[in-house]
């Protein structure tokens, strides 16, 4: 059995707070109930009355003799401790609370320590308080205390809520997504939203989970129930509100300043190929196609439309958020033409409307072509699916015809969600083709619909390229820090630490000239005009050295001149809760500014560490932008894949790290400069 099971398949219910006035918490909770069709035992506990629609009333939880399942705590935050000791004392075997638990308990501490400290110590699963509840569409199990659509149909989709309204927002859906599990977590007591994830990972009908988290109490645990929603091939949607400044502590660092707490869930949900969505409508879209029953093949997006207009218009929406739009092949284009009107151009993304000749029987041949392209991974019918009473039901007939002649998913995109036909919705989901709507957040939708493909294919993850010894180790200045990096089989320039004229000048002839100065035992050197470039000759060291030791000491670093190629930040930062998190960043002076990061956890493999490059904005540059050479991006993504060892072994020793720039060229990339802070 699952710690879960006598919550969310609970045989029978105790209510404590029934009441037979409506629309009190106590009313809604056994009107659930009976609305649902549960059949097992229901005891309702209330002093202030002896009968209730019929069925006897308790006046104490202590007077039910049979074992109870779940008791429900329909009653008031100062009544809680008590009638919690009371379920302890009965021996049920789970509790669901509505209150918010706020307020203090008999010895002054506060309330919901009490109740969570009496359910741990008696085994006992507590769902919520301050939530809404749950429903086991399944077993007609529910419980909650408020008002819920009567004609639930049992599906594959599991959702976890830290909000209580868009729990109950969802369950009134008029797009005909359908539940296995729906909870509103409120407070998780003592559990969290991990722990109803395995429980729904659990059910062979759970197709798609779908998250709205705020925060999260058990990373741990929540990154393992990740990993075996992967395994198991069950997508994962997740949207993430409440951001904070928790990882700004690091502030020493560039990478502190720009790893804010959102980018902890980047990279949690990255490393499991969560789907991360950013609002409800993008949620539903992308859940609606997720629980369909196609997978994408290899290849984008092929789209049919009825209008030139909205053709451009997805066009431009797909390059904005960088869903493909392949062209299609020959035979492809000959075939659209063959059914196209004389002018409308044979090419993906197809406008197919003309004089509207037979435009139901054109509409499906060419979503039959377009599917069966190679360079096609799923087809979009591209429409408003507005009632016409003179095409009746054509575009809906047209997208099932073509659904039935591929195993490629074959969806609808309507533009405007506010003119979305019901009927001809309903008639399209129900014979398999998920209706999306919106143009933005359907494309999104098929944005991660493609990602799973495309994830599908990845290698597994490859052994460390590292294995430098343990930590912690000695870490006085930065010429440490450089030798830490070269450790890990990460090249840097060649580099002598000196204290006077005569030192750095014999270290600059030992490099070979040019050479560069740094202000030694300094962070943001760049800020304090503490960095002497391209020094060419013996006078040039001289006169640098003068600056440099007058304005921030005498002690300075010589190093290498690496050939100017493009710059890279690499960091890593080590969240409260989640521990280290590496950064990848445009590199200089303009890492805060430009916002162009990508966030990952610790360790990675080069092929992970490649494909995190190709989400940078700057990774145009490693490819030779306006004449420039090509960087050496294998370098670059071995040097990620060390960087990411590095700062997974340092957890717990270093606060941060910086390196800043990384300078990439045609033979290789150089990690020239580094902070690390220690704990």
């Amino acid at each position: 059995m699952h710690p879960l099971d006598p919550m969310l398949e609970a045989g029978s219910v105790a209510i404590v707070g029934a009441s037979a006035r409506p629309g009190s918490v106590g009313y809604h909770t056994l009107r659930q109930l009976r609305t649902g069709g549960f059949h097992g035992p229901v005891y309702l506990v209330n002093p202030a009355h002896r009968s209730i629609s019929g069925m006897p009333v308790l006046s104490s939880l202590d007077q039910i003799e049979s074992p109870v399942d779940l008791v429900v705590l329909a009653v008031a935050n100062e009544r809680l401790e008590g009638e919690m000791e009371k379920v302890v004392k009965i021996g049920a075997r789970s509790v669901a609370i509505f209150a918010s638990c706020h307020g203090r308990s008999d010895d002054g501490g506060p309330l919901r320590d009490r109740l969570a400290e009496l359910a741990i110590d008696a085994g006992i699963p507590i769902c919520g308080g301050n939530g809404m509840g749950f429903l086991n569409v399944e077993t007609c199990l529910r419980i909650c205390g408020f008002h819920q659509p009567a004609d639930l149909s049992p599906g594959g989709i599991t959702f976890l809520s830290h909000s209580g309204s868009l729990f109950s927002a969802m369950l009134h859906n008029r797009r005909d997504l359908r539940f296995n599990l729906v909870v509103s977590t409120g407070l998780e007591l003592n559990t969290t939203v991990d722990r109803y994830l395995e429980w729904a990972l659990d059910r062979p009908s759970t197709r798609v989970v779908a998250l709205f988290l705020e925060t999260v109490r058990d990373p741990e645990g929540l990154g393992e129930a990740f990993a075996r929603a992967g395994t198991m091939g069950v997508p994962v949607v997740a949207l993430k509100v409440g951001s904070s400044m928790r990882a700004q502590a690091a502030v020493a660092t560039h990478s502190g300043a720009i790893a804010v707490d959102d980018a902890v869930y980047e990279a949690l949900f990255d490393a499991h190929g969560v789907h991360r969505v950013l609002t409800m409508d993008e949620m539903v879209d992308t859940v609606e196609l997720l629980a369909a029953d196609r997978s994408a093949t290899a290849g984008g997006l092929g789209a049919v439309h009825d209008s030139g207009g909205e053709r451009a218009l997805l066009i431009d929406t797909a390059d904005r958020i960088g869903i493909p739009l392949p062209e299609i092949s020959s035979v492809t284009a000959a075939r659209l033409a063959e059914v196209l009107d004389p002018g409308l151009e044979a090419s993906n993304p197809v406008d197919a409307w003309g004089t509207g000749r037979q435009s139901g029987s054109v509409f499906a041949d060419c979503m039959k072509a377009l599917a069966e392209d190679p360079s096609i991974g799923a087809v979009a019918f591209c429409v408003d699916l507005t009632t016409e009473e003179d095409l009746d039901d054509a575009y809906s007939a047209a997208a099932l015809e073509a659904h039935a002649t591929t195993d490629k998913p074959v969806l609808v995109i309507a533009n405007l969600s506010t003119t979305v036909d019901p009927d001809q919705a309903r008639q399209l989901r129900r014979g398999g083709v998920p209706v999306l709507e919106g143009t933005e957040t359907g494309l999104r939708a098929v944005g991660h619909l493609l990602d799973r493909h495309h994830r599908s294919t990845w290698p597994s993850p490859r052994n460390r390229l590292s294995s430098p010894g343990t930590w912690p180790r000695r870490l006085s200045g930065e010429a440490q820090a450089m030798e830490t990096l070269a450790e890990y089989g990460i090249d840097t320039p060649k580099t002598f630490i000196a204290g006077d004229e005569a030192a750095v000048l014999a270290a600059a002839e030992a490099i070979g000239f040019p050479v560069v100065l740094k202000a030694a035992g300094i962070a943001h050197k760049t800020e304090l005009a503490g960095v002497h470039l391209g020094l060419g000759d013996r006078p040039a060291v001289s006169a640098a050295y003068q600056d440099l030791s007058g304005r921030l000491g005498s002690e300075v670093m010589v190093c290498q001149q690496i050939p100017a190629g493009v710059e890279v930040a690499l960091g890593s930062v080590t969240d409260p809760q989640f521990g280290p998190v590496v950064l990848v960043s445009a590199g200089g002076t303009l890492i805060e500014v430009l916002g162009d990061r990508i966030a990952l956890l610790p360790p990675i493999d080069v092929f992970r560490a490649r494909r995190a490059l190709d989400r940078l904005g700057l990774r145009p540059l490693l490819d030779g932008h306006r004449g420039s050479v090509m960087a050496d991006v294998e370098a670059l993504a071995e040097l990620l894949a060390r960087f990411s060892e590095l700062a997974a072994d340092s957890a717990g020793h270093l606060e941060s790290i910086d390196v800043n720039p990384v300078i990439v060229g045609p033979s290789g990339a150089v990690a020239v400069d580094v902070l690390m802070v220690p704990r």
